[in-house]
């Protein structure tokens, strides 16, 4: 147990990653909520964020919420398989994460709110991991678009940590890297928690919180 364990907690090698599929999996036409095609682009005036804070039913739910989001996906991004199925992924063997897409309204939600929920609602400094939840595809991550993005993400990490040891946690684990490929998991992943109201996925927060300002 220990052994397999280990192997999920440690990144795979890109040349010992699995091989994957040279197209897509397929998922949902639409999302299950609003009814917009899920595979949108931005509107005009929209913007694109990407987080992983542990299993991505909760993590899509704590987003979908929030006025000023457009649409929510989740997917797998940041590591070597490419279209990898959520089996594959499961494994270790793939590196990628559970992600979640945001498109939001800037006018109604700013990218900083985002960053705030994304703190707030997992505990950053658990490496590999979340709660119970073991691996590699658990791991605390922001996938910025832009430099933009990447300046308030670091300053957020900044100010969190702060708080976190304050608090007496260990040194946030977050990676902060650009935005990798994102490919989109099996239809029914999608807004799961939507379509399954009695489903568990564990994720809460450290109840440490940070007024983290403009990031100036």
């Amino acid at each position: 147990m220990f052994i397999l364990n280990r192997k999920k907690t440690e990144m795979v090698q890109p040349e010992a990653a699995l091989p994957g599929r040279p197209g897509p999996i397929p998922t949902a036409e639409t999302h299950f909520l609003s009814g917009r095609p899920l595979k949108s682009d931005p509107p005009a005036g929209h913007a694109l964020a990407m987080f992983g804070m542990g299993c991505f039913w909760g993590v899509e739910r704590v987003f979908w919420k929030l006025p000023g989001v457009w649409l929510t996906r989740v997917g797998y991004a940041g590591g070597f398989t490419p279209n990898p199925t959520y089996e594959e992924v499961c494994t270790g063997q793939t590196g990628h994460n559970e992600v979640v897409q945001v498109i939001f309204d800037p006018a109604t939600i700013g990218y900083q709110d985002l960053l705030r929920v994304f703190w707030e609602n997992h505990d950053p400094t658990q490496g590999m991991r979340q709660g119970n939840d073991l691996g590699t595809q658990y791991r605390s991550g922001i996938y910025v678009a832009d430099e933009e993005q990447a300046r308030l993400a670091s300053a957020s990490r900044d100010a969190y940590q702060d708080r976190l040891r304050t608090a007496g946690f260990g040194p946030v684990t977050t990676e902060i890297i650009p935005a990798p490929a994102f490919y989109y998991a099996e239809d029914y992943h999608q807004q799961y928690l939507a379509k399954n109201p009695a489903g568990y996925c564990g994720i809460g927060g450290t109840g440490v919180t940070c007024p983290i300002g403009t990031g100036a």
